[in-house]
């Protein structure tokens, strides 16, 4: 069964008041994210991946220690990158829950000091990439970064949230100011409840 591009779960113009506009999600979702899609598609015809699911096409793709992955694997892994994208932010996203509060004050200090930490490591993210505060098999919360596509279930992990830091996804809105784009995700669209629930 082929693999179709998901539905944003908001309309196009919802985030706009928070900083992200309708014609950065026309652009970042119905073509960059449809462009993975329809390249997924077309690379795993015909081959052993064909049928299999996306968490296990990521997971069997990747490489480590190579340098560049393959086309299968980018484009699975940004298919499933974006795909938690979206989930994770909303418009209005509220108050953050009491219990991904406590888990991040636990983990890092406080919630900004997590905030801090999540920052920096997307602006120091060189080239293209994600930023992510994953889960680890420990149960330890961690923030990490990944160059391309690459993403916490190379690593065993649960992504809790990711951010995309290729500069497709902010530069309509926020030119090369990396920082002030992730500034803004985490104060104004991160769908907490929905981070929570991936705890």
């Amino acid at each position: 069964m082929a693999f179709t591009l998901p539905d944003l779960p908001y309309a196009h113009d919802a985030l706009a008041g928070a900083g992200m506009s309708k014609e950065t999600l026309e652009f970042h979702h119905d073509k960059h994210h449809n462009a993975y899609v329809d390249k997924l598609n077309e690379l795993v015809a015909g081959t052993e991946w064909e049928g299999k699911s996306l968490e296990d096409i990521v997971k069997g793709t990747y490489s480590k220690g190579a340098v560049a992955q393959n086309g299968i694997f980018n484009n699975a892994s940004q298919h499933w990158n974006h795909t938690q994208f979206w989930e994770m932010m909303a418009p209005n996203p509220g108050a953050i829950p009491s219990e991904l509060e406590k888990a991040l004050t636990e983990s890092f200090g406080s919630v900004d000091e997590f905030k801090k930490s999540f920052s920096e490591n997307g602006v120091g993210q060189f080239g293209s990439g994600w930023v992510w505060l994953v889960k680890n098999a420990d149960g330890s919360l961690a923030v990490t970064k990944t160059e391309n596509g690459v993403n916490p279930l190379c690593f065993d992990q649960i992504a809790l949230l990711g951010c995309d830091v290729w500069e497709h996804s902010y530069y309509i809105d926020f030119r090369n100011a990396r920082p002030k784009y992730l500034s803004n995700f985490l104060d104004n669209l991160v769908n907490w409840e929905n981070v929570a629930s991936r705890l």
